[in-house]
């Protein structure tokens, strides 16, 4: 009897009442639970409508190929090859498997020793950073002290500096008066190009002016710092930094000059007296603390460092987490400020050198000028045709100031009325106005420049452009 589904003869036979056909038990079953139908007829049909039939067994018989005793060898033959075929592969692939291993277990201990040899490394590198001594020129202490790492306070005698410092500028800075002959705005608003000088130092990127308003500081690229005498007109002294001039700044008489080889060089006259700091890596800024008692310089490295003047040592020196790209002491002194190049500024407590905050400034930062009024601060970003105007004490943008073309600086005059602005494709000067609280611009000039600084009582504008030259602007 042959199932009427599967064509071949039924091991467990049953039959329909209703058609009477013949089917293999498990397959109708099957069929009935999903369809509920017979499948020859496609009537309705039920488990209960199915009768089993009797039938003797039926012996399925032997494949041809297996009849005889040369096919059942060749069958074996066959069976023999492909095992023994599979017992080479499976050695194929435990070799491969062994030597990957191998490999693996040989690049973990070499990775172990290399991370063993590097942590040695630095232990070492550490300890003798410890040991090193910053020396300067003649005045530099002869035995020296040794480098403070990761210093995170200046000593006693610094913090009572930074404490005295701070309360004498506060109690004085709010009712400051403009002193008596300040520039007015209306003869701002008439400043032209009165003079300017050759190309001095071509690559120059910072201008420091002396306070008396007659020396203006600046270097360039071939590693030449210069004196410039405004009133004779010329360069009265030439430093001889030793590479890339990148920041200036003078302290009393002297001039300070940083480097792209991570020195800081300090000179009287034309002669270097002494050398602090060691960055490694270019000092992209220096900051005079308003004592005049210390120095803060900042490097690429991602690390600044405060220089005792006295003694021309490094007192402190603290990594941060990004690249520093300027610096700027707070008014007061109490107070340094760090803009990074992942658009943070990073505000320390210059006592204790640690993080006090951090404020979002949406771009990498080339310049933080603070204003005399000790609550406002100007921020330039990188690539920005604006400079931004923060209050410190509600952490906020409070103006933006629009100038038409990228800034590279900004700074304020002594009475924070004025505020310079310079540019790729000019030099301008924003004025706010107490009565008002308003800001308008009073001046603006098609004078490239790379930096600016006010002279005496405001009365002339000094702009450095990137070929080592000055402009300087005055009433006409």
């Amino acid at each position: 009897m042959l199932c009427a589904i599967s064509g071949e003869a039924a091991r467990e036979p049953v039959a329909s009442l209703k058609s009477g056909n013949v089917f293999e038990k498990r397959l109708i079953e099957a069929h009935i639970a999903e369809h509920h139908t017979d499948p020859v007829t496609g009537e309705e049909l039920a488990l209960e409508e199915l009768f089993p039939l009797k039938s003797p067994h039926v012996v399925t018989p032997r494949a041809p190929n297996l009849t005889s005793i040369p096919a059942l060898l060749s069958t074996f033959q066959n069976e023999w090859d492909a095992i023994v075929l599979e017992a080479h592969t499976l050695k194929q692939q435990l070799a491969q498997t062994r030597q990957e291993l191998s490999t693996a277990l040989y690049q973990n201990d070499a990775a172990i020793r290399v991370i063993a040899r590097l942590q040695a490394e630095r232990d070492q590198a550490r300890d003798a950073l410890s040991n090193v001594t910053i020396s300067g020129g003649g005045a530099s202490n002869g035995d020296g002290d040794a480098m403070q790492v990761d210093g995170q306070s200046l000593s006693e005698e610094l913090v009572q500096v930074v404490d005295e410092t701070q309360q004498r500028l506060f109690a004085t800075r709010r009712k400051r008066a403009a002193p008596d002959g300040w520039t007015s705005a209306d003869s701002i608003s008439t400043f032209d190009v009165a003079a300017s000088t050759e190309s001095l130092y071509p690559g120059s990127t910072s201008l420091a002016l002396h306070e008396s308003g007659d020396l203006a500081l600046f270097g360039g690229a071939d590693g030449v710092a210069g004196v410039y005498s405004l009133p004779q007109g010329k360069v009265v002294h030439a430093l001889k930094a030793g590479s890339a001039v990148t920041a200036t700044a003078w302290w009393s008489s002297r001039a300070v000059v940083a480097t792209s080889a991570g020195t800081v060089k300090i000179f009287e006259d034309a002669t270097e007296i002494a050398q602090v700091a060691s960055h490694a890596g270019p000092v992209v800024a220096l900051a005079l603390h308003p004592s005049g008692r210390m120095l803060a310089s900042a490097g690429a490295d991602k690390r600044f460092a405060i220089h005792d003047l006295s003694s021309f040592q490094t007192v402190a020196q603290v990594y941060v987490d990004a690249e520093i790209t300027a610096a700027s002491f707070h008014v007061d002194g109490l107070l340094l400020f760090l803009g990074c190049a992942d658009g943070m500024i990073r505000i320390f407590n210059t006592k204790t050198c640690s993080q006090m905050a951090e404020l979002e400034a949406g771009a990498p930062v080339l310049d933080i000028s603070f204003s005399e009024n000790g609550t406002w601060f100007a921020v330039v970003n990188k690539g920005s045709s604006s400079v931004s105007i923060w209050d410190i004490r509600k952490q906020v943008v409070i103006k933006v100031l629009e100038t038409g073309s990228p800034v590279m600086s900004a700074t304020w005059d002594y009475t924070g009325s004025y505020l310079a602005i310079a540019g790729e494709g000019s030099v301008s000067v924003q004025q706010f106005t107490k009565a008002g609280k308003s800001w308008s611009e009073i001046l603006r000039k098609a004078v490239l420049a790379r930096d600016v600084a006010w002279g005496k009582d405001a009365a002339s504008l000094m702009a450095l452009t990137t070929e080592g030259a000055l402009n300087i602007l005055s009433a006409s």
